[in-house]
């Protein structure tokens, strides 16, 4: 049964199960995650723990044969396999599957933790045998339009109350980062007394700006058409040093896909099944962003941010006088529905906002 990560602990309060699968790759929610599985087992009595940590020479009959020792001293215990990164392949696929069987007439509770898991994965034999005995917990990370909500529930946990304002500051400066986010509302509860309530003035004083950057987070802005946050990231991007072809990679990347996507519509088919297209495939939750994109951004406009795109290159390449990464600004401001810093005359073409 799917159960996401914040309704974990009052399941795990429900009743205990035999298996729980944390899958995802946001560190600090999959950690926690873990822990609730940890604390719910001491609670239920289970006070032996092993811990099989899986890399490229794991042997997995390792799995069955700690799973058919019996101890001296407890009658039930915690196993807790660390796949992280590693793929499965056929020898853990079909161990996993075995461990399920022998899970019927157990006391001993799994807990699998990996990576993200896509939906081929989740209908193969090993996942619904694992699946039938307990829960799958999908970490996903925290969407920039929840994040404010988010760390104001975080810091409650913390004993301190945050204006929404205040928590959307902490964020941004910690963008992408809810491990330093966290780090920053553990320091500030260690600063204040309880229960006391921060406000934006707080924040600004109080937290560092430890906000990581990346391009995923810039394309991720351009296609929900979220112009200050676009510009934020760019200069982001480039004070940590990011090289700028980077940039115009991944902001060339998202243009093709659009076009591509455009013409798929063109000629008739469905939007789900132009996502489906692409390589790589656009998966669900993506896909709305795409979606905001596409109805923003017509084909005109596309090909005129590709050619912008590919004066930057010549740029890249000294072979045109735009400066650089004032336009790798336009070109993510308006692809985010914004307007750019440079002269109109820096281009040798007009970008329209009526097109």
């Amino acid at each position: 049964m799917k159960v996401f990560a914040d309704q974990l602990p009052a399941a795990l309060a429900k009743k205990l199960p035999r298996v729980v699968i944390v899958a995802g790759d946001e560190p600090l929610q999959h950690r926690d995650a873990c822990d609730a599985v940890r604390i719910a087992a001491r609670q239920a009595g289970i006070e032996e723990r092993e811990v099989l940590d899986v890399d490229a020479n794991f042997a997995w009959g390792r799995l069955l044969e700690a799973a058919s020792n019996l101890s001296l001293f407890a009658t039930s215990k915690l196993m807790e396999v660390r796949l992280g990164t590693h793929k499965l392949g056929q020898e853990g696929s079909k161990a996993l599957a075995q461990h399920a069987e022998m899970l019927d007439g157990s006391d001993d509770v799994l807990l699998l933790s990996m990576g993200k898991l896509d939906a081929k994965q989740q209908k193969s034999a090993w996942f619904k045998a694992l699946d039938k005995h307990g829960l799958f917990v999908p970490v996903w990370p925290v969407d920039n339009s929840r994040l404010g909500y988010w760390l104001r529930d975080r810091a409650a946990l913390h004993g301190l109350q945050i204006d929404l304002e205040a928590a959307r500051l902490l964020g941004e400066r910690t963008e992408g980062n809810l491990l330093a986010a966290d780090q920053e509302l553990q320091k500030l509860a260690l600063i204040h007394p309880q229960g006391t309530r921060l406000n934006v003035e707080s924040i600004a004083q109080g937290v560092e700006d430890s906000s990581r950057y990346d391009v995923f987070n810039l394309a991720d802005a351009c296609l929900k058409g979220e112009p200050s946050r676009a510009s934020r990231i760019v200069q982001g991007l480039r004070s940590e040093g990011v090289e700028a072809p980077i940039v115009l990679w991944a902001l060339s990347r998202e243009l093709r896909t659009l076009l591509s996507l455009h013409q798929h519509l063109d000629q008739g088919q469905s939007f789900d099944h132009a996502c489906k297209t692409q390589k790589p495939m656009i998966f669900d939750k993506r896909r709305p962003a795409y979606q905001k994109a596409i109805k923003r951004l017509s084909m005109k406009r596309l090909h005129k941010l590709l050619l912008m795109a590919q004066r930057l290159d010549l740029a890249v390449k000294g072979a045109s006088a735009v400066p650089l990464w004032p336009g790798l600004h336009d070109l993510a401001m308006t692809m985010a529905g914004g307007k750019g810093i440079l002269a109109e005359t820096a281009w040798t073409y007009r970008i329209s906002a009526n097109n």
